[in-house]
């Protein structure tokens, strides 16, 4: 299996450079109109490369199949990526930087603005030592969560429809706008995907197969104060800033995302806006374990409680909505799709690292609608941000991935 290093690279690039970052206050779907760019580019690629059925809805979900080649049924599976990109960090005019044969050195993204990626840092960067690199300028976002996810499902499809002696069954893949902001799924048509199971191509470094994932929630606290002209305040003005410091100190010290790792669950503030008169936190809410969520929002509601208690005033309030749930209690029970994927990886060498999710996918939503679907390492790091990057030789092992496990399953279910 050969895939042509450039002919990845080239995809790769065409995808990143179109914006497509979501929007989180836009109840719109998609969320944002720029998403529909490269929607259209790829509906229009994807016939253009021989796939069949292949569809853009009015939510902007990109459908496709590939025949089966096979003269017995098996399993139809299916691949799914996001087109959509973080509005932590600008994906606006992105420009990739390519770094061929990396040394094992500092890779200076913008000298100009004296943005350098390290390995003293950001020590994965190690383990590509001889691989091409692709970078950002540092000053915006890469794409490769999840535009590398889109190259290997297109460049692995493209691959088996120009190598008709690979067998296979049906294949089924869609693109979803929104992941990023949580609606990835929503609109899902499961039922018209047709697939058993599937793979989400959302990971980080190769490697990684994930059916684990936390539960999750996101909170938002409103305290409302009272403002008097501070010369006369005694006695009257309500600071609803300082009550919020109260609140958020009343949080455990040590349960942040900066501070815990593996099934470790966190609360992370991640917006606050206050004035005297109305302070607003915006909070995630994650744990493994569906007891220890449960818990985790009691104690988070049971702080405005108390503290409401103390003043004698109601100034606090809390609303916690659900927003996906581990995705293992709906795989473990067919966990030879698990399986599949991890002798796929160990027949190309790659030593499968199979672990937990500290966040999610658009496949822990999947699951619970009804389609079983693990993750599958896209080969991106850092996402989110300007020191985001993807080793090419990464994107290729995703893509010899694909193809084996749609291999595999042609055998095992003959």
């Amino acid at each position: 299996m050969k895939f042509n290093k450039q002919h990845i690279i080239d995809r790769f690039v065409s995808y990143v450079t179109i914006d497509t970052e979501s929007d989180p206050t836009n109840p719109a779907f998609p969320s944002t109109e720029k998403q529909w760019d490269l929607a259209k580019i790829l509906a229009k690629e994807l016939e253009d490369i021989g796939m069949s059925d292949v569809t853009l809805d009015e939510h902007c979900y990109i459908m496709a199949t590939l025949p089966s080649n096979l003269d017995y049924e098996v399993p139809t599976i299916g691949f799914v990526a996001h087109i959509d990109t973080s509005p932590d960090f600008t994906g606006a005019n992105v420009k990739p930087q390519i770094h061929e044969n990396y040394d094992g050195k500092d890779i200076v993204l913008n000298a100009a603005e004296n943005i350098i990626l390290s390995p003293n840092y950001f020590e994965d960067l190690l383990q590509y030592k001889g691989q091409t690199i692709i970078t950002t300028d540092g000053t915006t976002l890469l794409g490769a969560d999840d535009k590398a996810g889109v190259t290997e499902i297109v460049s692995a499809m493209e691959y088996l429809i120009n190598h008709p002696e690979i067998k296979h069954g049906k294949i089924r893949i869609c693109f979803t706008p929104d992941e990023e902001v949580g609606k990835g799924a929503h609109l899902f048509d499961v039922d018209k995907f047709g697939a058993q199971w599937a793979y989400t191509m959302d990971g980080s470094q190769i490697g990684e197969l994930e059916y684990e994932n936390f539960n999750a929630a996101g909170a938002k606290v409103t305290i409302e104060g009272k403002i008097v002209h501070p010369g006369y305040a005694k006695g009257k003005m309500i600071n609803s800033m300082l009550i919020a410091n109260e609140f958020i100190s009343a949080l455990p010290k040590e349960e942040v995302p900066e501070r815990t790792t593996g099934y470790e669950g966190f609360f992370h503030l991640h917006d606050m806006h206050g004035t005297v008169e109305k302070t607003t936190l915006e909070y995630i809410i994650r744990d493994h374990d569906m007891e220890l969520f449960l818990k985790r929002k009691s104690d988070f509601e049971n702080i405005a409680t108390t503290i409401n208690q103390n003043l004698e005033k109601e100034l606090i309030t809390v609303e916690i909505k659900d927003q996906y749930y581990n995705m293992k209690e709906k795989v473990t029970p067919v966990m030879y799709i698990v399986d599949i994927a991890e002798e796929a990886m160990k027949d190309l060498g790659i030593q499968p690292l199979i672990k937990a999710i500290r966040g999610g996918t658009d496949g822990s939503q999947l699951s619970y609608k009804g389609l079983p679907c693990p993750n599958i390492f896209a080969g991106g790091h850092n996402f989110h941000g300007r020191y985001e990057y993807v080793p090419v030789e990464s994107m290729i092992k995703a893509s010899e991935v694909i193809v084996t496990i749609a291999q595999k399953v042609a055998q095992k279910f003959k």
